[in-house]
């Protein structure tokens, strides 16, 4: 999926947790297929995970996760991972990496949802968790900051994508997002990458919610998403009122739903056909919510 990628295979993981965590290292080793796009993932046994960043943009992602989780976890309502051993850098792979508690459940599917109201109503009380938490010290969330942050490379993605998107539809909707007033309250905390293969769910609740290394605090708009990235339009205001949304949120989380989708189609489109069919459903059920405006 990117240029820059590190081979990762059974062999190198087996050889870190030798070195590393040796009580682990016999159990046995599976590679978890994933829509995921900065991290593999291996089960080890049946009660663990490994995850291994394949980039340098997620070399510092087990870190911050081994830093706050602990500290995030008991205040949250639903699971979230749980790391038991962070790997080093050595020799033969340059970051940090981890070792995890498996969680059971399956990633969602927009468009797959029976009805979405009781996983909405779920999210919402996930995200109003995170925003009411006070805990001081965090860091910047990776989207956490004004939609015109990523203005240029939303743009830049529109241009790239004419002829496959209604591009005037697209841009006139990214423009009336960044006219939205913006966050003016103290920094929030937020997951910023509420994606679909970012969460667990049984029978239709939420489970768990996974990857948090973009993590952090700013403007919790983009903990928004699963309105347009997930869940069907009819279970959006249950989201919306458990999220606890206002009109200016609701507008910048859709600018942010919109921007990412649009990133991600053009450069995911030949590699991972789940992101880029989740960013055409994205972009899809954004411009019919502005034509039904």
């Amino acid at each position: 999926m990117h240029a820059d990628e590190t081979r990762i295979g059974a062999s190198l993981v087996r050889r870190l947790l030798a070195e590393q965590f040796p009580r682990w290292a016999r159990l046995p080793l599976r590679r978890v297929r994933s829509a995921g796009t900065v991290n593999a993932l291996y089960r080890l046994g049946d009660e663990l995970t490994v995850r291994l960043p394949r980039i340098a943009n997620g070399a510092d992602d087990a870190v911050r996760e081994h830093a706050w989780l602990p500290r995030l976890a008991p205040r949250l309502p639903f699971p979230v991972p749980e790391i038991v051993g962070l790997g080093t850098p050595t020799a033969g792979y340059p970051w940090h990496w981890s070792v995890l508690r498996w969680l059971d459940g399956d990633p969602p599917t927009a468009g797959a949802l029976p009805d979405g109201r009781q996983l909405a109503a779920d999210l919402g009380a996930f995200v109003a968790s995170l925003r009411a938490l006070d805990l001081p010290g965090g860091p910047p969330a990776h989207r956490g900051t004004p939609l015109s942050a990523v203005d240029a490379e939303t743009r830049s993605a529109i241009a790239d994508l004419r002829g496959s998107v209604d591009t005037g539809a697209a841009t006139a909707a990214w423009e009336e997002a960044l006219a939205a007033p913006r966050w003016t309250g103290p920094p929030r905390w937020l997951h910023s990458d509420l994606m679909p293969m970012n969460l667990l769910v049984r029978e239709g609740r939420l489970a768990a919610v996974l990857d948090f290394a973009t993590l952090g605090t700013g403007d919790p708009a983009c903990d928004l998403v699963p309105a347009w990235n997930l869940l069907p339009a009819t279970a959006r205001p249950v989201f919306r009122d458990a999220a606890g949304a206002d009109d200016a949120d609701w507008a910048r989380g859709r600018g942010w739903a919109l921007s990412m989708a649009l990133v991600q189609l053009p450069y995911y489109r030949d590699t991972n056909p789940v992101i880029a069919a989740n960013a055409t459903h994205v972009i899809r059920e954004v411009l019919a919510g502005r034509r039904d405006l």
